[in-house]
């Protein structure tokens, strides 16, 4: 008998004739204007910026309103459904005005949780959520899972409930943005770690981590929540989840749990006390102890819904995610790694501590309203050029100094107009041995769409490099 996803059909019968308003034309809302065309909903785009081309030849199709402007909310009146992007928070006013005159305010990202007829695993954090929700979904792939990716990692998947069946997985990534004012929660939830970060979009660090932990608030007994036990933030979340909780460690051996024995170079598994091996680090392609906590995280997130071969054989074959410190290319004996993900210090300081070799740091960009103190102290420690670019560069010199002073020490400090000036800089500086890392601690937007563009083009500079 075929399945049927009563609450979908419930869902599309509510958009009939409704007045839908869509915030940003985002990624995560693009495949949106299809579907509710084909549900006769009455749609309004909603945009600070002009759209595409392409985007608006598809709006003019179907006949729909569009509002693009600064102050385009201003006409956000009598709508029955607001599907907000992640960059738009529910806190904006006009939002919180709509809502008390009757609005819903959803995401794309709130409808698959509360549609998709199968068991949802959600992974958020400030470092690490990428490279733990790729191996989650590839695990879950070797257990035998027909599985749907998305969420920040950039896949929107609303449009595929209606594929999902109640055996198969969802595998989101979330970010702060998507998690605020969530009041549902994944079946399984990952909390990789909490650090400072976008507190130039939030209005403080408590409001950021509220938001993150809208990953597991929300679910019942039957829940699972997993936390990294060496961060303080996310161990002191246990005391509030209703369900079970599974800790992972890189710093301590657990009495349950996963954890990554840095003198035997090897992940555990832990229960009770007793303790087995899961996977040496000789065998794990991925660099640096971040890597093996992630790794753990993964271990935790799929230890009920696949065997410790197959979680093995997915983590061995597991390569890494694109702009997390990915090998481009090796060049007259120095090697050249992509971390444009590294958006803020702390995922820069876990990115030089995944090398032993002297590095030349390419790092800056624009500015998300963070500290650089910590960032300075690896930066005086681990690295031997400093190349710097973009509104950030001031911040994280000026912190390297200090932390220089410290350890009377001095590095080369060298500042360029773009990233293509950096990589010829660092081409020019390194020797033998070295690693070139653009790790930027910083985000994009000073010259790129986002870290992704970055990315590519830091690619295309070093491969184009003799």
């Amino acid at each position: 008998m075929e399945y049927i996803n009563e609450k979908l059909e419930e869902f599309n019968k509510f958009l009939e004739n409704k007045k839908i308003a869509i915030i940003g034309m985002g990624v995560s809302n693009l495949p949106l204007l299809d579907y509710f065309y084909d549900k006769n909903a009455k749609v309004t785009i909603f945009s600070n910026n002009s759209l595409t081309e392409e985007i608006m030849e598809k709006i003019n199709k179907y006949r729909y309103e569009v509002e693009i402007g600064t102050d385009n909310l201003s006409m956000l009146k009598g709508f029955d459904l607001i599907f907000r992007s992640p960059s738009a928070l529910p806190t904006t006013p006009e939002f919180l005005r709509e809502v008390e005159k009757g609005s819903i305010l959803t995401s794309e990202i709130e409808m698959v949780l509360k549609l998709a007829p199968c068991k949802i695993i959600g992974v958020t954090g400030t470092e690490g959520k990428t490279t733990t929700t790729s191996l989650i979904y590839e695990i879950a792939k070797k257990a035998g899972y027909k599985c749907f990716l998305g969420g920040n990692i950039g896949k929107p998947i609303f449009t595929k409930i209606n594929e999902m069946k109640p055996q198969d997985l969802v595998i989101l990534e979330l970010s702060s943005f998507q998690l605020m004012g969530m009041e549902i929660s994944p079946n399984i939830s990952v909390v990789t770690n909490i650090y400072p970060d976008h507190l130039n979009v939030h209005k403080s660090y408590e409001e950021y981590k509220q938001a993150k932990k809208n990953i597991f608030l929300h679910q019942n007994k039957d829940g699972v929540v997993i936390l990294n036990s060496d961060n303080e933030i996310t161990s002191n979340f246990a005391s509030e989840a209703k369900g079970e909780v599974r800790f992972f460690s890189s710093k301590k051996k657990l009495e349950n749990g996963y954890f990554y024995d840095t003198k035997q170079a090897v992940i555990e598994q832990s229960i009770n006390g007793e303790c087995k091996d899961i996977i040496k680090k000789e065998d794990i392609k991925l660099r640096g102890i971040h890597n093996y906590e992630n790794i753990c995280a993964a271990l935790a997130a799929t230890q009920s819904i696949a065997t410790s071969e197959q979680q093995i054989e997915a983590i061995k074959n597991f390569k890494g995610v694109e702009h997390r410190l990915e090998f481009v290319r090796s060049l007259n004996g120095v090697k050249y790694y992509n971390d444009s993900i590294g958006t803020s210090p702390a995922s820069t300081i876990a990115g030089l501590n995944a090398f032993d070799e002297n590095i030349v740091l390419l790092a800056g960009g624009s500015d998300k309203g963070l500290d650089y103190k910590e960032i300075g102290e690896t930066i005086a420690k681990k690295v031997g050029t400093l190349i710097l670019t973009g509104p950030t560069s001031e911040k994280i010199e000026n912190a390297t100094k200090e932390a220089l002073k410290t350890y009377n020490k001095q590095i080369e400090i060298l500042h360029c107009i773009d990233l293509k000036e950096a990589v010829q800089t660092a081409f020019k500086m390194s020797k033998p041995g070295d690693v070139v890392l653009l790790s930027p601690a910083s985000a994009s937007l000073d010259a790129f769409k986002n870290f992704m563009e970055r990315g590519e083009k830091f690619k295309e500079f070093v491969n184009n490099l003799k």
